[in-house]
């Protein structure tokens, strides 16, 4: 355990990569290199080529200029064979074969592909857009970045505030892709491609998941969890002083204990708070001792929350409102302090092996969806006239209410937005700019996008996106990029996703039994209190801290003030989230003042004024 900060602000190594590739004339005239790399931080300046109608420049990547194309690659792709897929590879794979080099390449990656011969650009990110590209184009020309910072340095992309943007992050806490905050910039979804030819684009999904109901070989299966982890533990922990995130959970504990096969003592890297029900440092040292990991814990205190929180905010490219990205940020900074380049994240098990507590909840409500149309209108008109008072009644009555509707809408029953009201919470001027439906929209697209799957596959595959890609990835990735440590998620690789996919629903979610496939096949692997522990997480007690913490409460107060100032939301609203903090539930409504907070210490960053 170490009682000093493991991160500081002024130690903050947060190093933004550059515009990748511009190809054709935007609005205004294209300004040169020189000048675009002048308005990019020195890091982002590291390398440069001109070809033909493209100007590049990178940071992080690696890059190949041919006769007639230049190949850019942010992460570590790799063939499915196993060969490490290097720019000049990738360039001359994709002479062969086009785009359907993407159905050999695995791996965490961007990749931006300028065909200069024909003026076309192409680019994909990796099946959960674990490197992102931002993108500004229109009929005349098109940017990409691997952030929408570095975009903006582009003297011809408008550094302009949607409204649609924020709305959705309000909504979802984070703005989804593939959106922005910022009017005509735009995110590549994961596992999509984009074609730019002379003006017209095309962006389409080139993978979408194939699941199976049915199986043989479920002893394989099982024995494939484990089989695929290693191998995927082995490859992400190659090349690089590696340690690993250990919460105690089920995956970061897998993670951890297969790192510990490969580099016996491993070191793992925990964090604690000192509030009742957040706390999982005990579960982490079980996992230490069972595989003899080197443990390394600190302990979240309300003060490094206070000190910490401006630069975490401005940190990311858009407000991001998810409160485990501070435990994630201190975690990353006890690795960094001990020397280490690489952390081994346990993110996605829960996504691919059924571990949240709202696919069974769906799984009850799904038993009325089965019913006749005739008998869910007979239930309908039976339970709405009951009273709200009475248990049992208002028990029944919730639930036909709840159960009409259909997924995935239903899955937002208990967002604050739909609680609240979008009337409540909105002012009318805001209101007006805003299409409240769109996040549905967005949800049932995604949701009905894989054919022939179970509701709970289309649920896992809505958080592949939402839950993934959009929030924990996005999380993870850019705090351990402010902490200066790499990160790799064994969880996501393909091998372990294939094997995932051949998993029949009936076996992933029995009953009401969450993760039951997985642990089978880790129990005996994974010591039996971590298997049958609760879940729990990373998750912060800000709302807690807040009421007890004078700081904290003042630093709240402050940046909803400007908010108020803002026109978004009303002024009414704010004082009452405010108030039902103080008054009645320190912990739901913590929550919303955190994401309110978080949106105006962004805005606050990138100098917007109320």
């Amino acid at each position: 355990m170490t009682d000093s900060s493991p991160f500081s602000p002024a130690q903050a190594r947060l190093e933004l990569p550059g515009v990748i590739v511009t190809a054709g004339q935007l609005r205004q005239a294209e300004a040169p290199l020189a000048t675009m790399l002048a308005a990019l931080p020195a890091s982002a300046a590291s390398s440069s080529h001109t070809q033909g109608h493209a100007s590049l420049s990178q940071a992080g990547g690696r890059s190949w200029v041919g006769d007639d194309l230049v190949v850019i690659c942010q992460g570590e792709p790799y063939w499915r064979d196993g060969d490490a897929a290097d720019p000049q590879k990738i360039g001359a794979r994709f002479r062969r074969q086009g785009e359907d080099l993407l159905d050999a390449l695995a791996g965490q990656f961007a990749l931006v592909i300028s065909d200069v011969a024909r003026g076309e650009v192409f680019c994909a990110v990796d099946r959960f857009a674990r490197e992102p590209i931002y993108w500004h184009g229109d009929g005349q020309g098109l940017a990409l970045a691997s952030s929408a910072d570095a975009l903006l340095a582009h003297p011809a992309i408008p550094r302009q505030l949607s409204q649609q943007g924020l709305f959705n992050y309000l909504f979802f806490h984070m703005v989804p892709a593939p959106g922005t905050v910022y009017q005509g910039l735009h995110k590549l979804p994961a596992a999509h491609c984009l074609r730019w030819r002379q003006g017209s684009i095309d962006i389409r999904p080139y993978w979408l998941p194939r699941f199976h109901e049915t199986s043989d070989d479920v002893a394989g299966l099982k024995t494939g969890v484990l089989g695929s982890l290693g191998d995927a533990v082995a490859r992400c922990s190659s090349g690089a002083d590696s340690g690993s995130f250990l919460s105690g959970g089920l995956d970061s504990s897998t993670v951890s204990g297969l790192l510990a096969r490969k580099q016996p003592g491993a070191d793992a890297y925990s964090i604690g708070f000192d509030a009742a029900g957040y706390d999982e440092i005990a579960y982490a040292r079980i996992t230490a001792q069972h595989f003899g990991l080197t443990g390394h814990e600190y302990y979240v205190r309300p003060d490094d929350v206070l000190n910490a929180l401006p630069s975490v905010a401005a940190a990311y490219d858009e407000p991001f409102g998810n409160s485990s990205a501070l435990p994630a940020l201190f975690c990353a900074g006890l690795a960094r302090q001990d020397g280490k380049r690489r952390l081994l994240a346990g993110d996605g098990g829960d996504e691919l092996y059924a571990g949240n507590s709202r696919y069974a909840k769906q799984k009850v409500f799904e038993i009325f969806q089965g019913l006749p149309a005739a008998v869910q209108g007979l239930l309908r008109a039976a339970t709405r006239p009951l009273p709200d008072g009475v248990p049992l009644l208002s028990k029944a009555k919730s639930y036909v209410t709840q159960a009409s509707v259909p997924l995935p809408d239903r899955l937002q029953s208990y967002n604050y937005l739909c609680r609240l009201g979008v009337d409540t919470m909105f002012t009318p001027d805001f209101r007006a700019g805003i299409d409240s439906d769109q996040p549905f929209q967005l949800d049932r697209d995604i949701y009905h996008r894989p054919a022939g799957a179970s509701s709970l596959n289309r649920m896992l595959y809505l958080d592949w996106h939402h839950t993934l890609a959009d929030n924990d990835l996005r999380k993870v990735g850019r705090m351990c990029a402010l902490a200066g440590v790499e990160v790799r998620y064994p969880m996501l690789d393909e091998a372990v996703l294939e094997n995932s996919l051949r998993i029949p629903s009936a076996l992933k979610l029995p009953g009401g039994r969450l993760r039951d496939f997985y642990k089978q096949a880790t129990s005996e692997f994974l010591p039996s209190a971590t298997i049958n522990k609760s879940k729990q997480g990373f998750g912060l007690p800000f709302g807690v801290w807040m009421a007890e913490h004078p700081g904290l409460r003042e630093m709240a107060g402050d940046n909803l003030a400007r908010l108020r100032r803002r026109g978004i939301l009303q002024a009414g609203f704010i004082d009452q989230v405010l108030t039902l903090h103080q008054q009645e539930h320190a912990h739901y409504y913590g929550e919303l003042v955190w994401v309110m907070m978080m949106l105006e210490l962004w805005l606050t960053s990138r100098g917007f004024e109320p």
